[in-house]
This record gives C-alpha cells, structure tokens and sequence, in this order.
C-alpha cells in the first residue's frame, strides 16, 4: 500500500527545500555557487554552518520541525529565504517555514483523476475570490453547472498580497494571502470528492520583478544571452535549475495532487528538449494517475503534443479569430486575423491552429496541426490575458451583442476542442478583470506607468489624459473592483451555459477520443459550418452565422443536438449528429 500510495503522489527525494529525514531532524540544501560559505540561521537564534560540495550545494541538518522558521545567511548584510520554500512568515523577503507534506490527511485517497476528454475547464483567480477556502465554498456551484475542473492561476508566493500570480518569486511556497499549504490540499481534496480535477497555472519562464534573490548566490540560474517580456531568462540547460523546475511541478502534481500543470508561455523558455524532457519524466513518476500537461506557447508547436508528451495547448488562434468576429476589433494581436476572418475560423475549426507556419506580422509562426486530435485545443473566449490585458479589463459581454455572444458560447461548448470559461462568465458578470499588483515605492511608480504606456499605440489610449483614467494596479479599487459579480442576467446565462455543458457531457464527450476534423468551409459573411469525425464513426456537424446577412445553412442530415435561432439567420447556430 506505500508503495502504491507514493507511486500515486510522486513523492521523491527532492534537490530544492528542506527534507525531514527519518531521524527527526531536518535537512536543508541550497544551491549558491558563488559562495564559498552560507549560514543556516533559525528563528530561535540557531546559526550552523553549511558544507559546500564542489557543484555548489550547500547541506546543513538541523533540529527544525515542522512550523520551525529559518532563512539563509549569504553574506553579513544579506539573509535570503529559501527560494524553494514551501511556505513563507512574513511575505517573500520573510522567514521560510518548516512544513511537513505528509500531514495533511486526505479523504479521497484513491483519486486518479477523470479522462482529459471529460475536461470542461474554469480558470479563476484565487485572490479575487477570497481564499482558498472561498474558492472551495463554490465547487458545489460549478460542479452543479457541469465544469469538471477548475484551473487555478499561479499561487507561487509573490510581493505583497495582490497580483495576477506571475510576477511570482517562490514557486515552491503558497501566496500567504490565499492561505496555507494544508488549506490548498483541502481544496484540492474537497474537488475531488465531488468528482471535479484540479488543475494550477506555472510559471518557469521568469520571475517577478521583487523578492528574488537567485541572482544574489546563483547567477548561473539565469541565461545570460537571453531574455523575455519579463525580466532574465532561466538556463534550464544546467541540471540544478532543470531540476527546480521538474522538481517543482512533480510537487504540486504529487504532494498537492493536483491533476494537471498549465505551463505559462513556454515558448519564453525556448528548449524543446527541457519542454519534452518535463513531460517524460512527470508521466513516468505518476503511472497510476489521468495527469493532464497542457502548455500556452505562441509558436504553436504541434510537435510538442503528440502521444506521451503535452496533451493540448491553450488555443489562442479560436480566441483571436472569434474576437475579431464578435468586436470588429483589429489592433493589437488581432490584426494578424483581421484579414479574412471567417476563412482562419474554418481553418481553425477543422485544423485546431490558425497559423501553422505561415507569416503572422513578425515572423512565421506555427507547425502543422491537421493530425493532432481536437482535444489537443482548448478553446476559450475570455481567460485572464485576454481580459486584464486589455485597459479597462472589459469582459465580452460588454463589447459585443448578447445574440452573437450566445451563438459563440454554443460554438465553445460544442465544438471537439477542451472548453474554457473564465470565472464570472457563467453568470454574465459584467465585472472588469484588471491587471493588478501589490508593489511599492519606485518599483510601484514603474509598473503604473509602463502599464499606461503600453496602451499608447491603441487609437483609444493615444491621448495621455485618457490613458491617465486606466486602473492603477497597485489600488487596492483595482484588485477589489477585479472580483466577479453576478450579472443582471445571471439566471439567464447560468441557465444557458448549464444546457451546453449537459448536451456536451451527453452527446460530444462520449465520442470525443480520436476525433478529427474532416472539413469546413465558409458559407458568408462571418458564417462557417465544420464537420468532425467522431471516435464512435459518427460525424457531429455545426453551421453558426456571427454577420449581419442570412445564409444557407446545411441541411441537417442527423439528429439536431442544439439550435439557437432560426437557421441562417444572424446570430443563429446549430449542432447535429449524424451517422
């Protein structure tokens, strides 16, 4: 039974954070090698000296239980946490503390997961709702609409008590804000006793801008010849920073259980080889559970999802090509598909990605897709990008007409590909998701302006007063005016969305392994139609019309799934089954 239990959670020695051995004590392992001595320093005034081994490791035992807390003395006027801390006394430039992964008792032991196909994904923000525990007093709520897993934004600990969760600085470590290591399991748990996965959004591309000292004893974690949007880029060629990253998402997937990494931009890391190598080696340490590894990455690399490796990529090209469709809003990332629209949704529709190699506005971008499965895409409207990148923070009911919105929610929910919602678009919120943090002082300063100086090539924001009223996210207004209200047409919305997700659940996900697109084709304005070949041999069929003329749609050859409308007609869609 241990073993089958360990072989369930991952658990392993780990190079990165403290390990309490078998005798009670604790041992403690930092690499820094550019010093040639680092100090262990405990809360209760204790001070040992580490020993050095010649790749730069420094290892130290102590007597240090659980709650014990401690930091690394580097140099007599620099003490730093341990960047693989698991939790944090104090914030990121705090005391790190002693924790023990296994106290944590857990109720449904036995849980493997739930196939990928089954996913119907909401992304939420921990912070906005609360705590972990606040986001645990709403699964009943989602679970009762359909949604299968929820997808938590990063909870890596960073500066201060609000921020989106990449500007994080300890990924080892919970946010103190949004509560405690056990408090994040209960959660976890409590999902899984209702049937639901969990899955957590990572970040080995950078790290934020306050609380991480790396570079201080260890400049060899960062790539020198490289860099990203968001500050130095990590060199995941070396073995030590290989392993805090591998060795982190094993981790969450182990000790936290959670059922699936969301792997943020990973084209910032720029290693196929680190990608492909991450992927191996979690499947291999977890056998006996449904793991599921999905990647944003804007090079849409086809060649990363195939069998035993990543299991989708978020797909952006549906977002941006539908975007445009819903808004007419061309500038910015939507001018690459402002050109022809309609045509790169069939393409999208058919094939999963709308670039597949070709020139994007800077560069080609993409690899071909056509023989990946539809479950390689996960399809979304809004998520927190695409929403708090924006100025405002103005979610999509608010820049197209309820009809249209309608017609494309059904298209989501219904198409082959994984489905997304961002929280509050089940219940029509009409509240901003604006980009929000919690610095201080000059760092404060920058991040306000850069943020209002970024929206000065948009034609709205050209004008230095307008871009004066854009949200400053240190304002505490901005992260509370960021948490997802109810809309005036919430009994509406949820009761719409609960129906799309029961036909997905009834008709599409039973047939959904191995399905493949076997054509598309525009029929006017804004208006496509797309076929798939179903696992079972069936062929699901769907016609939507997002423009402002009729069309003919395809005669229905099967049975009807769902209609929206009056076939052809503006704002109108249907879905049908046939054999």
């Amino acid at each position: 039974m241990a073993n089958e239990q360990t072989r369930l959670n991952g658990d392993e020695q780990m190079k990165w954070g403290p390990q309490i051995d078998s005798d009670g004590k604790t041992r403690f392992r930092l690499w820094a090698p550019d010093q040639d001595a680092v100090r262990l320093e405990l809360a209760d005034g204790s001070v040992l000296p580490m020993d050095r081994d010649e790749g730069g490791w420094f290892e130290g035992a102590a007597d240090a239980p659980p709650g014990a807390r401690y930091r690394f003395r580097i140099r007599d006027d620099l003490a730093v946490p341990d960047p693989a801390s698991r939790q944090q006394s104090g914030g990121v430039h705090g005391w790190s503390v002693v924790t023990d992964p296994e106290a944590y008792l857990w109720t449904s032991p036995g849980w493997r997961g739930r196939p990928w196909e089954e996913a119907v994904i909401l992304e939420l923000h921990v912070g906005v709702l609360g705590s972990f525990a606040g986001v645990a007093g709403q699964l009943e709520h989602w679970r009762d609409l359909g949604i299968t897993a929820i997808e938590l934004m990063p909870v890596g600990a960073f500066s201060g008590t609000r921020n989106w969760g990449y500007d994080g600085v300890l990924p080892y470590a919970v946010a103190e804000s949004y509560g405690t290591p056990d408090e994040l399991k209960a959660l976890v748990d409590r999902a899984h006793g209702l049937g639901m996965m969990v899955m957590l959004d990572v970040v080995y591309n950078h790290f934020g801008p306050d609380g991480n000292y790396l570079a201080a004893y260890a400049s060899g974690f960062f790539d020198d010849t490289a860099d990203t949007p968001w500050g130095g880029a990590v060199a995941v060629t070396r073995d030590p920073v290989r392993r805090y990253f591998i060795d982190n998402a094993l981790m969450w997937l182990g000790q936290y259980r959670f059922d699936g990494l969301r792997f943020d931009a990973v084209h910032a890391i720029g290693d196929a080889g680190f990608l492909d190598g991450m992927a191996a080696e979690i499947r291999a340490a977890l056998p006996g559970r449904q793991i599921h590894l999905v990647l944003e990455n804007e090079h849409n690399d086809a060649d990363r999802l195939m069998p035993g490796g990543y299991d989708a990529q978020w797909n952006d090209d549906f977002h941006n090509v539908l975007h445009v469709l819903l808004t007419g809003e061309t500038e910015g990332y939507y001018a690459a598909f402002a050109d022809d629209p309609t045509g790169r949704l069939a393409r999208c529709l058919e094939q999963g990605f709308v670039y597949q190699g070709e020139e994007c506005g800077h560069g080609p971008r993409g690899k071909p897709c056509g023989h990946l499965a539809t479950t390689s895409f996960v399809a979304f409207l809004q998520n927190h990008d695409q929403i708090g990148n924006r100025a405002m923070g103005e979610r999509l009911i608010e820049l197209t007409d309820p009809a249209r919105l309608c017609a494309a929610v059904a298209l989501m929910l219904l198409c082959p590909q994984i489905p997304m919602l961002f929280m509050g678009e089940e219940t029509g919120s009409r509240s901003p998701f604006l980009f929000f943090t919690d610095f201080e002082d000059d760092l404060a300063d920058t991040v306000r302006n850069g943020r209002r100086q970024e929206f000065s090539r948009f034609s709205a924001f050209s004008d230095p007063a307008v871009r004066e009223r854009i949200p400053d996210p240190n304002d505490p207004a901005t992260f509370a005016a960021s948490a997802p209200q109810s809309g005036p047409e919430a009994a509406h919305w949820l009761s719409f969305y609960r129906e799309l997700i029961a036909l997905r659940h009834r008709h599409i996900v039973p047939r959904l392994k191995g399905a493949r697109g076997t054509g598309a084709k525009v029929l006017g304005d804004k208006a496509v139609t797309a076929n798939w070949r179903m696992g079972d041999g069936s062929t699901l069929s769907l016609a939507l019309n997002l423009g402002d003329a009729p069309v003919a749609f395809p005669e229905s050859d099967g049975d009807i799934l769902f209609a929206l409308g009056e076939a052809g007609m503006p704002s109108s869609f249907i879905a049908w089954s046939s054999r």
